[in-house]
């Protein structure tokens, strides 16, 4: 059984078709990248998955239990977690404190008057904060980092549910070159070390081709093709809708 399998998915918005009979499966400790133009329907396919958005026809099912009916707390309950293409942090909290309400909405744990809420789950907190380099950040204010370090407290929040597999939403965007290839690295080791599936999406062919095992090509929402970088370089589907002029370099 794979870990996630979608079959048939569709998503119309209001005569818009945004998805399209959009079938995907992948196996646990997998990492599958996402990519096309923009508009093809990338975000829209992450939001019917995890349930920001309910699909109009078709099943997204993990471990086989389907997902289409079910709240995203419940999603994320289930053992999956995800960043969004714009951060999604509290800006005016601390670093520690970004991961620490995430560990609380996890745990359904709630402030009490015998144990103060500053020393709820530091020890946690605190390992995850090393997991992405940010454990000399916890005490500074989470609006203030830079969007690079921003992006690894996203990434800390998303893990603090311990899933097993990762929705990470344009994951380099906005990066500097250097914040891409330190971000990316990081994303792969945590993957590695902590066996996740990753299923991600990307516009920056160096960053997909250095970490998928496989790809996954939309356009106009629907998958014009499935493989592995190699096979995906030498797509002529490919070439010329996505990579276009870059399509020699690529291969």
């Amino acid at each position: 059984m794979s870990l996630l399998s979608i079959k048939s998915l569709g998503m119309n918005f209001g005569g818009f078709q945004a998805l399209n009979g959009v079938n995907l499966s992948l196996d646990e400790g997998e990492k599958h990248a996402i990519i096309g133009p923009n508009g093809a329907g990338k975000t829209t396919f992450f939001n019917c998955i995890t349930r920001h958005l309910r699909p109009t026809e078709g099943k997204v099912s993990y471990r086989g239990k389907e997902l289409t009916a079910l709240k995203p707390y419940q999603i994320v309950k289930l053992g999956i977690a995800r960043s969004f293409q714009r951060i999604n942090i509290y800006p005016e909290l601390s670093v520690f404190e970004n991961v620490q309400v995430a560990l609380i909405a996890d745990r359904g744990q709630m402030f009490n008057m015998l144990r103060p809420g500053a020393s709820l789950f530091r020890e946690d907190v605190m390992r995850m904060l090393d997991l992405v380099h940010l454990g000399n950040e916890a005490g500074n204010t989470a609006g203030v980092m830079s969007y690079g370090k921003q992006k690894q407290l996203e990434l800390a929040v998303a893990l603090a549910s311990e899933p097993d597999l990762l929705l990470l939403d344009e994951p380099t965007a906005g990066m500097s070159p250097q914040e891409t290839i330190d971000s990316i690295s990081l994303i792969g080791q945590i993957a590695e070390s902590r066996n996740l599936t990753l299923l991600f999406t990307e516009h920056d062919m160096n960053v997909v081709f250095s970490i998928a095992d496989r790809l996954s090509v939309l356009h106009h929402g629907e998958l014009i093709a499935t493989g592995n970088p190699d096979e995906i370089r030498q797509d002529p589907d490919v070439r010329r809708i996505y990579l276009g002029e870059h399509a020699d370099n690529a291969a």
